[in-house]
């Protein structure tokens, strides 16, 4: 027999929702890095020639003076002043781009929600034997072997370019510094795009490493997907309790309707099952009041009181009254036997007018299969 505390189930969607609240998101690092690497050189790239160009400037505004700016000490300070707004217009934008990189990073792989609750206090991680859980936690050696894993990877492409190119970088000092500067950009593009393929490569497999062990941190037991289930869909044992007496209120209430029926059905007083059919409104005849017992006999009181036919048909009051509803159609398959009894009722009414004699009560057929009571004996 399966324990009910073996987390083994996945966790139910409300279960996800109210972690996210809680502020619990997987968080792919390595996706981050990524972004903030190739998106910071790739900005820092596509902005360069600009920014070299407002620096020396900068630089030469800055180197300029004279006798009078010497005495002035207001005047370098301005200088000064101004330098930094010009370094602070060059960084900032960048810094703004690179942070709109990251979040839009971030909300791609899920990992962005809006909690308060990572900001409380939480006193149960607070102490040493919480800190040597999570140093020592599945998390936290995962993580160690990664940054392992990449360390080692990136050593090895490293030296690996190294040593390819270790002769190539003794002759840039026989080149013009022009010339030197171009292929050393070069190499260093290379080298560093050589790098970022292993954060790329090491971000596709974070990202669903990731999704898979914050899914597997909250999984849940058998037990607590049934305390969820009847906290939000309630105990199914009262839920049908209550559905029942809401089914038997709604009952009570039909007997009122009973004066618009056409044919009272009865068993002969278990059951009683009102029908009304109006050939403009209807495609077949509807139940408008059924009951069992005390609410049968108040049906059939309600119906001769008002000069409704009531009909004795034991298997046909059975059947409409366990397979129909409140002002719903009759089943197809009762459609003869409704249709038998209305006939019944028709030349009735025809006969008290005085227009032909009085019709014997019809004995209609009732598939075996609808009798609710059938092989119990009769009721």
């Amino acid at each position: 027999m399966e324990s009910t505390q073996d987390k083994s189930q996945p966790a139910t969607p409300r279960r996800l929702q109210k972690a996210r609240q809680q502020g619990q998101v997987p968080r792919a690092r390595d996706l981050t890095h990524l972004v903030v690497l190739a998106g910071g050189l790739s900005l820092l790239w596509f902005t360069l020639p600009w920014g070299y160009e407002r620096l020396r400037a900068t630089m030469r505004a800055g180197l300029r003076f004279d006798a009078t700016t010497v005495r002035e000490p207001a005047v370098m300070l301005e200088q000064l002043a101004q330098a930094l707004q010009q370094g602070l217009a060059l960084v900032l934008p960048l810094a703004l781009a690179l942070a709109v990189l990251v979040v839009l990073a971030l909300v791609a792989a899920g990992s962005v929600t809006w909690s308060v609750q990572p900001l409380l206090p939480d006193w149960s991680k607070i102490g040493p034997l919480a800190g040597l859980k999570r140093l020592f936690s599945r998390q936290q050696l995962l993580e160690v072997l990664k940054l392992l894993a990449i360390t080692a990877l990136i050593a090895a492409i490293g030296g690996w370019y190294v040593v390819q190119h270790v002769e190539a970088f003794a002759s840039l000092l026989l080149r013009p510094l022009e010339a030197a500067l171009v292929q050393a950009g070069q190499w260093f593009m290379l080298g560093v795009a050589s790098m970022l393929a292993v954060v790329l490569l090491v971000a596709l497999v974070d990202v669903p490493l990731q999704q898979y062990l914050y899914r597997h941190n909250l999984r849940m037991s058998l037990q607590e997907v049934k305390d969820e289930f009847k906290e939000t869909e309630g105990n199914p044992q009262l839920k049908s309790k209550r559905r029942q007496r809401a089914r038997e209120i709604a009952y009570s209430q039909s007997v009122r309707r009973v004066p618009e029926a056409d044919v009272v059905v009865m068993n002969p007083t278990h059951y009683a099952v009102a029908l009304r059919y109006d050939e403009a409104t209807m495609a077949a005849p509807h139940v408008i009041a059924k009951g069992a017992d005390l609410l049968a006999l108040r049906i059939r009181d309600q119906a001769r009181e008002h000069r409704v036919p009531v009909l004795e048909a034991p298997m046909l009051a059975r059947a409409l009254y366990a397979h129909t509803e409140l002002d719903e159609p009759v089943p197809a398959a009762l459609f003869a036997a409704v249709a038998q009894v209305l006939a019944y009722v028709y030349r009735l009414r025809a006969a008290l007018r005085g227009q032909g004699p009085l019709p014997k009560p019809p004995r209609p057929q009732v598939p075996l299969e609808l009798d609710p009571l059938r092989g119990q004996g009769p009721r």
